[in-house]
C-alpha cells in the first residue's frame, strides 16, 4: 500500500515528508494506522548521529493508533483494536520479562537496527524501492506503519490517541525514573535537571510519591513555569544555582534523588548532579548520551564515603504491558496529568517546524496528530 511518512535521508538534514510503499504485515506483525505521535528529543539524536542507525530512517517512537490488519500467528490483537506502541518490545518469555523487567527484554536489542524483529527485513520502502529503517522498530512518524505485535499494547476505548501516545515514552520514562529507579519516598528532596517532556513527568512522579521539596532545573523560563504547575516547589536556571538552593533548603544535607532528564546528557552533568546529592542519595541517568561519549567527571570517593549511587533507567525502569494501561487508568481516575503536557499539536507536514520548536524550548510535548 501507499502511505506517507517523515523520512531522514542524511545526517544533519531535515525530515522529508514523502509517499512510501508499505508491505503487508508478515508473521507476528500488525499494520497500524497511526492516530498520534509525540515528539521526543531522542528522535533528534537521529539527525545529529548521536543515535546511530541505518539511513534512510522513519523517525518516531512515541505513538498510538488503531490496528488495521494482523499478520499470521498474531494473538490477542485484531483489526479495530486501539493500541499504544511500546518503544521497547517485550516477548513475555525471556528471563528479564519473567522477572518483571520488560524494559530490558532481549527483543530490545532490535531497536538499534531498525529492521523487523521477525526476519530482519524491511516493510517500508521509498518510492524508488530503497529499504527504509524504522526508529525503535516502530517508525511512528508515518500515517501507517508495520510493527511487531511485541511492540503493541492494547488499550481501552475512551481516551484520545493524542494523549494515549504520551505514555508510550515520555510520561512513564520520567515518572519511573523518579519513582522506580530513584525510589523517591515521602518527605524526600528531589532535583530534576531538564524539565521537558521527560523531566516534567519526573517532577509529577516525585510529587505523587510524596516528595516535599522538588526543584526543577532548566534554563528555559517557560519550562520552569510549567514545572511549577506540575508540582515543583522551587526552580533554578542551572546546576550551580541548584546546588546552592539544595544546600540551603536541606541545611546542607543534599538531595535524596537527582534525575538527569536533559535532552542530551553529558559526563560533566553527572558530576554536578552527584554534587547536589546527599548521603545515600541517588543520581538517575535517564537521558541519552552520545554513543561516542565515554568520560564521566565525578568524585568517585563520594560513592564510597557517602554511599551515593549513580544508576541508569530505561523506560522508567517500568514494564510496558503492565504500566501503559496502568498509567492511562491513573489519568482517567484524575491522578495523572496528560492534557497539560501537550503544548502544540502539529500536522505531519509541519514536522520540521515541530523540531525547531523542540530545540527552542517552546514545548513540553509537541504532538503530531494524524
Amino acid at each position: 500500500m501507499k502511505t506517507t511518512a517523515a523520512v531522514l535521508h542524511e545526517l544533519g538534514g531535515e525530515w522529508s515528508v514523502e509517499e512510501i510503499d508499505l508491505d503487508p504485515p508478515k508473521a507476528g506483525e500488525v499494520l497500524v494506522a497511526m492516530g498520534a505521535t509525540g515528539l521526543c528529543h531522542s528522535d533528534a539524536h537521529l539527525i545529529t548521529g548521536h543515535m546511530p542507525t541505518e539511513l534512510p530512517v522513519i523517525g518516531g517512537h512515541e505513538g498510538a493508533g488503531t490496528v488495521v490488519e494482523v499478520g499470521p500467528d498474531v494473538k490477542g490483537l485484531k483489526a479495530g483494536d486501539r493500541i499504544v506502541l511500546g518503544f521497547i518490545p517485550s516477548c513475555g518469555q525471556c528471563e528479564e520479562c519473567a522477572r518483571g523487567r520488560q524494559n530490558l527484554c532481549v527483543l530490545g536489542a532490535h531497536i538499534a537496527f531498525g529492521r523487523q524483529i521477525s526476519d530482519g527485513g524491511s516493510r517500508h520502502h521509498t518510492a524508488g524501492g530503497q529499504d527504509i529503517s524504522i526508529f525503535c522498530v516502530l517508525g511512528a512518524f508515518a500515517r501507517h506503519t508495520v510493527v511487531s505485535a511485541a511492540s503493541c499494547i492494547k488499550i481501552d476505548e475512551g481516551i484520545s490517541l493524542d494523549l494515549a501516545c504520551l505514555v508510550s515514552c515520555g510520561v512513564i520514562t520520567g515518572w519511573g525514573a523518579a519513582v522506580n529507579a530513584g525510589g523517591v519516598r515521602a518527605g524526600d528532596t528531589v532535583v530534576v535537571v531538564g524539565v521537558g517532556g521527560v523531566g516534567v513527568n519526573a517532577v509529577q512522579g516525585a510529587v505523587m510519591a510524596g516528595a516535599t521539596k522538588v526543584i526543577a532545573v532548566d534554563p528555559v523560563e517557560f519550562k520552569r513555569e510549567k514545572a511549577l504547575e506540575f508540582g515543583a516547589t522551587h526552580t533554578a536556571t542551572n546546576s550551580e544555582e541548584a546546588i546552592a538552593l539544595v544546600t540551603d533548603l536541606t541545611k546542607g544535607r543534599g538531595a535524596n534523588v537527582v534525575v538527569n532528564a536533559m535532552g542530551e546528557g553529558t559526563g560533566d552533568q553527572i558530576g554536578k548532579s552527584l554534587a547536589m546529592t546527599g548521603k545515600g542519595g541517588t543520581v538517575v541517568v535517564t537521558n541519552l548520551h552520545a554513543f561516542q561519549e565515554s568520560s564521566v567527571h565525578m568524585s568517585a570517593l563520594e560513592l564510597t564515603l557517602m554511599e551515593k549511587r549513580v544508576v541508569g533507567s530505561l523506560f522508567g525502569s517500568s514494564s510496558p504491558r503492565r504500566d501503559i494501561p496502568r498509567f492511562l487508568d491513573m489519568y482517567q481516575d484524575g491522578h495523572l496529568k496528560l492534557d497539560q503536557l501537550v503544548t502544540t499539536t502539529y500536522k505531519l507536514d509541519d514536522i520540521n517546524q515541530a523540531f525547531t520548536d523542540l530545540h527552542a524550548g517552546r514545548n513540553l510535548r509537541g504532538v503530531i496528530a494524524f
